[in-house]
């Protein structure tokens, strides 16, 4: 299927033979102007800019197509292919709706490994040391989700981020933004898949407006909110991200009084990209992120219950968070926070029960 677009790969780069332990920059042969190009601040969390002030700044994704009929890519069964990590929380949002809407057999999945060390996230054949990580059968050669981005472009100068959408028809990526993967996973399918599977709807036309409001100061807030906490580079950036963080919390708390859903009467996509913050928030952002003012379980009882009916009473929820994966990542492969790359015990359990 790829052969004559892995041919034009190879002129296109070549990686060069350095050690994974290397302190050298990964570097790979580029057909450009320069012979050389050092992918490693694309690559390498530990490089990972500030702004001026010290605060962390999210770069926006770059491929951003739809899957529609009609467009350049229809929806078809077994055409797409989902890359993702279960310890990255905007992953985590694509594998519960693709679970939600019985997308399994429609779209499969190769899971990273969570040790996402200088050349990114790596497949299993690059970090053997994971047992619970995929190899890319699509590419067998391919060690790194890099590949996948410089196959689609060689000149992509972005980061090489997950999830990732791909198309194994016309090879390359369709969409790389989590929170537009899952509305494509919404509606895209519905034609082909049954009755019951199509008639859910995380983005109802009636409650729409009042989903993008919430998910606006969520996003910046909490989901992005955790981030600019923990990659905070100067006291006045983190107090100025840790504070709109519980304001939020403590606004949340409120919404989610006597209720099981965010909005409406009705699971949507506000829950599922609220959940993957929270789920996470114990185990790794309260120490890890020093996102400490208040953990979820003793000082947020209304989200904490929401939260564990989510994770106990739909599979799709449980099944998509894995605690090892979300834990070893963020403690190991984050070393600007946490030199040592060790991994705390707690907190046990890592989600109570309802």
């Amino acid at each position: 299927m790829y052969g004559s677009r892995l041919l034009m790969l190879i002129s296109h780069f070549k990686p060069l033979n350095v050690a994974p332990s290397s302190p050298r920059p990964l570097l790979y042969h580029v057909r450009t102007m320069t012979s050389t190009k050092d992918v490693s601040s694309q690559s390498d969390i530990g490089k990972l800019k500030t702004e001026s002030d010290g605060s962390f700044k999210r770069a926006a994704s770059s491929f951003r197509n739809f899957i529609e009929n009609g467009g350049k890519f229809s929806p078809e069964k077994g055409r797409y292919h989902l890359y993702v990590s279960y310890s990255c929380p905007w992953a985590t949002r694509t594998l519960i709706t693709r679970k939600l809407k019985g997308l399994e057999d429609f779209i499969p999945v190769s899971t990273v490994s969570p040790h996402m060390g200088a050349q990114g996230w790596p497949f299993k054949n690059a970090d053997p040391t994971w047992a619970d990580a995929d190899n890319d059968t699509l590419h067998p050669t391919f060690q790194h989700v890099k590949d996948l981005y410089f196959f689609a472009d060689p000149n992509y100068g972005g980061r090489f981020t997950v999830p990732v959408l791909w198309d194994k028809k016309l090879e390359t990526i369709v969409n790389n933004e989590s929170s537009e993967i899952i509305r494509i996973f919404n509606t895209a399918f519905n034609h082909l898949l049954p009755a019951d599977k199509a008639a859910i709807d995380i983005y109802p036309e009636a409650h729409r407006q009042e989903i993008d409001s919430l998910n606006e100061w969520v996003y910046d807030t909490v989901n992005n909110g955790v981030y600019k906490c923990g990659f905070a580079q100067s006291q006045a950036a983190y107090e100025n991200a840790v504070h709109p963080l519980f304001k939020s919390l403590d606004r949340l708390e409120e919404i989610l009084k006597g209720k099981d859903y965010l909005v409406g009467n009705t699971l949507t996509e506000a829950d599922i990209r609220l959940f993957v913050t929270t789920i996470r928030f114990d185990p790794v952002y309260v120490g890890h992120f020093k996102c400490n003012l208040r953990d979820i379980r003793h000082g947020y009882p209304n989200i904490h219950l929401w939260m564990r009916k989510l994770y106990w009473n739909n599979d799709a929820f449980k099944s998509s968070t894995k605690f090892d994966h979300i834990k070893e990542h963020y403690y190991w492969s984050q070393i600007m926070v946490n030199p040592s790359r060790v991994v705390p015990a707690g907190p046990v359990p890592a989600i109570e029960p309802l």
